[in-house]
């Protein structure tokens, strides 16, 4: 069993009362769990006597499920192609994380950059011009630096200065004039971006006005579908462990369960990181920006417990509400239960060793206690 990175905790006990009811109702509904010994009666004991006698051994119960998760990127439109001509190159890939003043892609091989700025490139700008538009492209300027001027939004001499010898190291001729088509803004940089690869591609004619630029978040979604019977056991909360692409694994927890949208019988489970943390971190470039991608995962309906493993079975109640165990000579062994997975359970109460009965028989003398 996988465990997750967490703070240890307490394990709650169960109620006395309830336990063995719950224990042999809900043993069925666990998918998948680990104990370090199989108990397996000899069938001819229970042919002749209905029951038989395992020892209490070390071990450990938990339970959890396969499944896959998907991994995706909401894309947001966020900048817009003003250059027209060719498609000569493409620089960057879907989901590529990129700064201030990276090429994009370039127009009859004339670069078009992207930069910080909320206000979209729309016209030349040159000596004299204002506004906005150009203290984003001072501010780009400066970063880059090529400008120590003030980020004042007035194209003077120094911008146009600054402008000439970054039109020099992109290889274009040095006019000081900053055309439309050579910018895209974009809200916030760094981020990871996406092109739209039917409309830039090398080859591709562009007339100018087309939405090209998509910016991704930090980290992709990560959504488990599942059935709305199944989501039963897998609360917010519940650890998830995803293997990434490279073989590692990632740690999760169900954050939200909402309706899938796909039918009414299914539910997504959302992912979050384990205490808040990301999910895939430095991995998360590994993840195609192009569609979904499918990660097996291990859902942990019930945390591994270890301790001493009884079967379920053996566990049985008297009238006081006292839980217990019957040995070969029939007396009683009061336990806590501390967990069960699929018919079996880690008790507390009893030494590693003693032989108990399966199953236990119905009642019980509770003066009659080893």
């Amino acid at each position: 069993m996988m465990e997750r990175n967490r703070p240890p905790h307490t394990t709650a006990r169960w109620p006395a009362r309830l336990v063995v009811a719950a224990l042999l109702l809900g043993a069925g509904a666990l998918v998948g769990w680990s104990v370090s010994a199989v108990f397996v009666p000899p069938s001819d004991a229970l042919a002749t006597s209905g029951s038989t006698h395992v020892e209490v051994v070390a071990g450990e119960v938990g339970s959890s499920v396969q499944l896959t998760t998907v991994a995706s990127w909401p894309q947001t439109p966020a900048g817009t192609n003003r250059a027209a001509g060719t498609v000569t190159s493409v620089a960057v890939g879907p989901g590529d994380e990129v700064g201030d003043g990276a090429e994009l892609y370039s127009v009859d091989l004339r670069p078009v950059v992207v930069a910080t700025g909320a206000v979209p490139a729309f016209r030349p700008l040159t000596l004299a011009s204002e506004g906005a538009d150009v203290q984003q492209l001072q501010q780009l300027l400066a970063e880059l630096g090529q400008y120590d001027g003030l980020v004042d939004g007035e194209f003077g001499p120094l911008t146009e200065a600054a402008v000439k010898r970054w039109q020099e190291s992109l290889g274009v001729p040095a006019d000081g004039v900053v055309q439309a088509g050579d910018l895209v803004f974009v809200p916030e940089l760094p981020g990871r971006i996406s092109l739209d690869d039917e409309l830039v591609r090398p080859g591709a004619g562009l007339v100018g006005g087309e939405a090209v630029v998509s910016t991704l978040p930090a980290e992709p979604q990560f959504v488990i579908p599942v059935g709305r019977s199944q989501a039963a056991s897998m609360p917010p909360g519940t650890a998830v462990a995803i293997q990434a692409p490279d073989g590692a694994s990632w740690q999760a927890v169900v954050a939200e369960q909402l309706p899938s949208g796909e039918a009414d019988d299914q539910l997504a489970l959302v992912l979050g990181g384990a205490d808040g943390a990301s999910i895939c971190g430095a991995g998360c470039g590994a993840l195609s920006a192009r569609g979904d991608t499918p990660l097996p995962s291990t859902v942990v309906t019930a945390e591994t417990v270890r301790g001493l493993v009884v079967p379920v079975a053996a566990l049985g109640s008297a009238a006081d509400g006292t839980v217990a165990v019957v040995d070969e000579r029939g007396r009683r062994h009061p336990v806590e239960v501390v967990a069960a997975a699929r018919g079996m359970a880690v008790v507390e109460g009893v030494d590693a060793g003693l032989r108990v009965r399966v199953p236990a028989p119905e009642g019980g003398d509770p003066a009659a206690e080893g």
